[in-house]
């Protein structure tokens, strides 16, 4: 389990401007499929005065419908996996980042709590995938400690860190 303090709004709008920044430098653009952070990636990302530069837009797709008919995952995955899972979070990827035309796209579903969990799928299970236009698909889960609003912050300074990684970052 990652235990950590959750990050506070200004790490996230730091995180993020550092995301932009890398973003822009490299003319390269993002886009976001989010479940369990119900939009807090996209928020973290459009904070940041002139994102429209690299930030191409967002899904919230919190139901299982929703990531079928809007990112295209399928239904068949969905009932085999579960949403909380490597599988499913990496079509979400996948389907956003094709249906956006973006560089990158991010996509997070987990157990925030504080209800919801299973034996097999804990409240701070979160899954976490990366797809780029070359084919590059990283994904993976991270169990986090708190509430729901700490798993969700953890969350959202994940994905961010992880497109971080894969842009190699900015100094």
């Amino acid at each position: 389990m990652t235990t950590i303090k959750p990050p506070t709004d200004e790490q996230l709008f730091a995180q993020a401007q550092h995301l932009g920044t890398a973003l822009l430098a490299r003319q390269a653009s993002v886009t976001v499929a989010e479940s369990c952070t119900g939009g807090w990636l996209g928020k973290c990302l459009t904070d940041v005065a002139g994102s429209s530069e690299w930030f191409q837009r967002g899904w919230i797709t919190y139901s299982n419908a929703a990531k079928a008919e809007e990112l295209g995952v399928d239904t068949a995955m969905l009932e085999t996996h579960g949403a909380v899972s490597e599988e499913v979070v990496s079509a979400m990827a996948i389907g956003a980042r094709l249906r956006a035309g973006a560089d990158i796209a991010l996509a997070v579903s987990g157990v925030a709590g504080p209800g919801g969990g299973s034996r097999d799928k804990p409240v701070g299970l979160v899954c976490f995938a990366l797809a780029d236009g070359a084919g590059t698909l990283r994904r993976e889960s991270r169990q986090f400690s708190g509430d729901r609003e700490a798993v969700r912050r953890a969350s959202v300074a994940h994905a961010l860190g992880m497109a971080l990684e894969w842009l190699g970052g900015l100094e």
